[in-house]
């Protein structure tokens, strides 16, 4: 028999988004069915960030062995248990999971079901087995990797992140197609744990990156043995009997025994009937307004599903928080205006070695708005706590205009990640330049470099004549 519910809010997935906005809604005493049709936690915990991290992790370690002669440490080769490798993977998923689980979300009073749901109608969602009917739906199934249309690639075995944490042997020989920052991270973390790695894509290297920061980091790789055919045209993928080989139009061509596809994602839509229940949807996604909400008005899109708002974990979870407040703590018409989920200060990152942070503009974009801008710049080799470490890549800049507002900011280095928090704080609370001169940095830290970065964009007025006639006038009267 089919059960039926009706319910204040049903979800549609229990990946970041799914999982987020169930939580909050159930906390507030919300009725809430949650759907997953595969496993909880989604793509962030089983396929990506964590997985990926831990696998990084590894390889940091690995890679530190050989890395001590400039402080006096004998360098060492690594010896890798590959299976202890995949062990410390899956280890760490188990230590995350409970907190994703089925039972802690049934615990705090979500009707958790692990059938795929589709749309019946435009009111009603049905699975296998039940039927919800819900005053909201929100659909946050995430999405996963998609295969570039490259002659051979359906025809020949290939890795995506679903199963590249998994694959039985270490790969002898990686070919990565894709040099995004997931083709980056596990091209760096398979080299450091004993792979040859070969990254192939038809454009540059992060091209959406500030230039000089882009090729700080791919030199940094480039330096470690990663290798690069990048940008290059693909030409044929096929199978060999000791792996696979690319045909590149060049007319060379590598031979490896795995291959990694890393060459974007797709929207997860197949399967949910979103034309019966009144849901525009492209192969971007689901179509939604600044307020995540569809074509059907019951029904609102979080996460990677939402065509050209999603990418990227924190921002699934930072839709599902715009959701929450504009669903149960903002009344109608005012959630139009104080519920939209659109930012120019999404940060994002790379976490390999050096890591590359970002956020809002960069530069040329700035400029192409009809910005009047400044960069503003600070290198990690003038850092004390860089050079004391020996770490010293890299270095922070920042993207102002001439009255000192933060439009974006690039920081390459150790820790860039963290370090790019600093603006994120100063950009959503509307503080400009002089607000990040203003703080006290401990010492010695890389967040010095920020502090640094900012106070660059007064070098020259500090020093100026009218600046010494001021301070020679107003030292009469002390």
């Amino acid at each position: 028999m089919t059960k039926q519910y009706d319910v204040d809010l049903c979800i549609i997935g229990a990946g970041s988004a799914g999982l987020s906005m169930a939580a909050g809604a159930a906390q507030l005493g919300r009725s809430v069915v949650l759907y997953e049709g595969e496993k909880m936690g989604g793509d962030c915990l089983n396929y990506g960030c964590v997985p990926s991290k831990a696998l990084i992790a590894a390889g940091k370690h690995a890679h530190a062995l050989g890395a001590g002669a400039e402080f006096g440490v004998k360098p060492a080769k690594a010896t890798v248990n590959f299976n202890t490798v995949k062990a410390h993977i899956q280890g760490v998923i188990n230590h995350i999971a409970p907190v994703d689980s089925q039972e802690r979300f049934e615990g705090l009073g979500c009707i958790v079901i692990r059938e795929h749901a589709r749309f019946k109608d435009k009111n009603t969602v049905v699975s296998d087995t039940t039927e919800v009917r819900a005053k909201r739906f929100v659909i946050a199934t995430g999405s996963r990797a998609s295969a570039p249309p490259i002659p051979g690639l359906s025809d020949t075995p290939y890795l995506t992140n679903e199963d590249i944490f998994s694959v039985k042997t270490q790969p002898k020989h990686l070919l990565i197609i894709g040099a995004g920052p997931i083709g980056l991270e596990l091209g760096q973390s398979f080299l450091r744990l004993g792979s040859k790695v070969e990254i192939i894509d038809i454009a540059a290297p992060l091209g959406r990156s500030e230039p000089e920061h882009a090729d700080i980091l791919v030199k940094a790789l480039t330096e470690e043995g990663l290798i690069f055919h990048t940008p290059a045209k693909t030409k044929l993928i096929r199978k060999t009997d000791t792996g696979v080989a690319i045909d590149l139009e060049d007319g060379r061509t590598l031979e490896g025994t795995h291959l990694l596809v890393a060459a974007g994602r797709s929207p997860s839509i197949s399967g949910l009937d979103l034309d019966a229940g009144g849901i525009k949807h492209s192969r971007a996604g689901i179509e939604t307004d600044d307020c995540l909400r569809t074509s059907n008005p019951k029904v609102f899109a979080a996460g990677d599903v939402a065509a050209g708002k999603g990418g990227l974990t924190h921002a699934a979870g930072f839709h599902a928080g715009i959701l929450i407040k504009s669903f149960y703590f903002l009344p109608p018409g005012l959630n139009r205006i104080m519920g939209k989920a659109t930012t120019d200060r999404m940060p994002a990152a790379i976490y390999t070695q050096p890591e590359l942070a970002s956020i809002g503009m960069t530069e040329a974009q700035a400029k192409e708005a009809g910005h009047s801008v400044k960069a503003l710049h600070f290198e990690f080799d003038e850092n004390d706590r860089a050079i004391a470490e020996r770490s010293d890549v890299g270095g922070v800049k920042i993207i102002a205009t001439k009255r000192g507002k933060i439009l974006g900011a690039s920081i390459v280095g150790e820790g860039a990640g963290d370090l790019i928090q600093m603006i994120s704080v100063a950009m959503t609370n509307n503080v400009k330049v002089m607000g990040l001169v203003s703080i006290i940095a401990p010492y010695p830290t890389r967040g010095e470099a920020v502090k640094r970065a900012a106070s660059s964009m007064y070098k020259e007025a500090f020093g100026s004549s009218k600046t010494q006639k001021l301070a020679g006038f107003m030292s009469k009267f002390h």
